[in-house]
C-alpha cells in the first residue's frame, strides 16, 4: 500500500504526462497538417500552372511543359521531382511527363465521376511506386475538349519533416517532463518537510505548554489556512483550560476556607469540657458554614450540568409578571432588615418559555446583589419590558456601581470585586456567574452597566415566545 506522499508524486507526474503529451500531441497534429496543406498547395499550383499554359496554347498539341533533359547549365532552385500526366475525360492519358516513365497515374472511374461533376480531387496514394504520393487532379476548362490534369509529388520530405519533429518534441517533452518533474519533486518535499514540522510540533504540545503554537509556513495558501486555523483552536483550548484551572483553584479556596473554619471551632469546642450554652454556639455557627458549603456545591454542581449541557429546556410557557412580583414579596423582608427599598414598576404581561425554577435563581441573585450593595435609604428599581424579539429584565440600584476596569471580570467564577471585598458583603463569587450561564442556556444574555445618575443596572434578556397588551 503506498502512502499519502507516494500517491500525491504518482499524482503529479501523472498529471504532467499527460498534459505534455497532450500538448506533443497537438503540437505534432498542427504541424503534419501544416507540412500536407504546403504539399497540396504547391501541387494546386503546379497543375492551375499547365491549366492557364493548355488554354493559351489551344492551337498547340497538348504537352507537359518541362524542361527538357540536359538543357539547364546553371543552379535552379525550381522543383522538377513533380509527377504530371494529361489525361481526356475517358482516362486516356494524352500526355505524361519524363519522369513517370511507362507508369501511369490512377484514373479510377469514381475520380472520373467526381472531375466530370468540375470538382478538383485531393488523394493521397500509399501503394504507388516505393514511395506514399500525394495527388491533385483538376479538370480544365476552356481548353476545347474536356481533359483533366493530374501532378503528384512524393510524402517523403513530408514524412521525413514530420519524424524529424517528432524526435524533437520526444526530446523536448522528456526535457520537460525532468525538469517540471524536479521542480514538482522540490516543491512536494517542501510541502511535506512543513507539514512534518507541523507535526512534529503538534505532537510536542500538551497540557503543560499550551502556549505554544504550530510554525506557519509564511504563506497564505491552503496550509497556511490551516495553520491559522488549528492556532486559532489552541487559543481557545487554552483559555478553556485556563479557565478550568482558575476554577479548580477558586473552588479549592472557597472549600477549604468553610472547611477550615469548621474544623478550627470542632477542635477548639472538643479541647475541654464546655456548658451547654457554648456547645449551642459551637453547633450554630457549624451549620452556618455547612450551609455555606451546601449553597457552593449546589452552585458549583449546577455550573457543571450547564457546561455539559445537561440542563433539559422547559416547555411551559411562564408569566414573567407574576414571577418577579413573587421575587419581589420574597425580597421585602430582606430589604426593610437594610432599610432598602424595592420598587417594582408596572408592565405589559409577558410570557417566556423559561424554567420557573431558572428564572427564580436569576431574580434571586440580582436582588440579592442590588439589596447588599445598595446603602441604607437606597432604592432598587425592577422593570419589565418587551419588544419584537426579546424580553427585557431591568435591575438597577443606587450603590457605588461598578468598577470599568472591573465589568469585563463581573461574570466570571469566583470573581468578586473591590466593593465586596472592602465591605466583606457576604457572597463567594458564584451567583452572576450562576446567573449567565443559566440565561445563555436558554439564549438570552446578562448585560451589566452603570447608571448616569450612579448605580449599576443589569439588564437580563430572554428570546421572547409570547407577549400580551393590556
Amino acid at each position: 500500500m503506498l502512502n499519502f506522499r507516494t500517491r500525491l508524486i504518482l499524482i503529479h507526474l501523472t498529471i504532467i504526462v499527460v498534459v505534455l503529451a497532450g500538448s506533443g500531441f497537438g503540437a505534432y497534429w498542427m504541424l503534419s497538417r501544416a507540412a500536407h496543406n504546403q504539399l497540396d498547395a504547391s501541387l494546386l499550383a503546379l497543375a492551375e500552372t499547365e491549366a492557364a499554359m493548355i488554354r493559351t496554347s489551344k492551337e498547340q498539341p497538348i504537352r507537359i511543359h518541362e524542361a527538357p533533359a540536359g538543357s539547364t547549365q546553371q543552379l535552379s532552385f525550381v522543383r522538377i521531382d513533380r509527377l504530371e500526366q494529361i489525361v481526356d475525360a475517358d482516362g486516356q492519358v494524352l500526355v505524361r511527363s519524363a519522369n513517370l516513365g511507362s507508369t501511369r497515374l490512377p484514373t479510377p472511374q469514381a475520380l472520373l465521376v467526381r472531375l466530370a461533376a468540375g470538382e478538383t480531387v485531393f488523394e493521397t496514394l500509399s501503394k504507388f511506386g516505393d514511395e506514399p504520393v500525394r495527388m491533385v487532379s483538376m479538370p480544365i476548362n476552356g481548353a476545347g475538349a474536356p481533359i483533366i490534369v493530374q501532378v503528384a509529388g512524393s510524402l517523403d520530405d513530408v514524412r521525413k519533416v514530420l519524424n524529424s519533429a517528432s524526435l524533437l518534441f520526444i526530446a523536448m517533452t522528456l526535457g520537460l517532463l525532468v525538469a517540471v518533474g524536479t521542480v514538482g519533486a522540490s516543491l512536494t518535499r517542501k510541502v511535506f518537510k512543513t507539514i512534518d514540522n507541523i507535526v512534529r510540533q503538534a505532537h510536542r504540545i500538551d497540557e503543560s505548554n499550551l502556549s505554544e503554537r504550530l510554525p506557519h509556513p509564511g504563506t497564505r495558501d491552503e496550509i497556511g489556512k490551516l495553520v491559522d486555523t488549528l492556532n486559532e483552536m489552541l487559543d481557545r483550548i487554552e483559555r478553556s483550560f485556563e479557565v478550568q484551572r482558575r476554577f479548580t483553584a477558586d473552588a479549592s479556596h472557597e472549600l477549604r476556607s468553610p472547611l477550615s473554619r469548621l474544623r478550627t471551632e470542632l477542635e477548639i469546642t472538643l479541647r475541654r469540657p464546655r456548658d451547654a450554652t457554648e456547645y449551642l454556639e459551637t453547633l450554630g455557627s457549624c451549620v452556618g458554614e455547612v450551609e455555606r458549603l451546601t449553597v457552593i456545591v449546589e452552585e458549583l454542581l449546577t455550573l457543571a450540568r450547564l457546561d455539559a449541557g445537561l440542563e433539559r429546556n422547559s416547555t411551559d410557557i411562564v408569566p414573567l409578571n407574576l414571577i418577579i412580583e413573587e421575587m419581589v414579596e420574597r425580597m421585602q423582608p430582606v430589604a426593610c432588615k437594610r432599610r432598602v427599598w424595592i420598587i417594582l414598576e408596572p408592565s405589559a404581561p409577558v410570557t417566556v418559555k423559561i424554567p420557573r425554577g431558572s428564572i427564580d435563581l436569576v431574580l434571586t441573585n440580582l436582588l440579592d446583589n442590588a439589596v447588599k450593595f445598595t446603602p441604607r435609604g437606597g432604592f432598587v428599581t425592577v422593570c419589565l419590558a418587551a419588544d419584537r424579539s426579546e424580553a427585557i429584565i431591568s435591575v438597577s440600584d443606587t450603590g457605588p456601581g461598578i468598577k470599568l476596569d472591573e465589568q469585563s471580570k463581573l461574570f466570571e467564577r469566583f470573581y468578586r470585586g473591590s466593593v465586596a471585598r472592602t465591605n466583606d458583603v457576604s457572597g463567594v463569587g458564584l451567583g452572576l456567574a450562576l446567573s449567565q450561564a443559566v440565561v445563555r442556556s436558554h439564549g438570552g444574555l446578562i448585560e451589566a452597566s452603570n447608571l448616569p445618575d450612579g448605580g449599576a443596572q443589569f439588564l437580563v434578556r430572554i428570546p421572547l415566545i409570547l407577549k400580551h397588551s393590556v
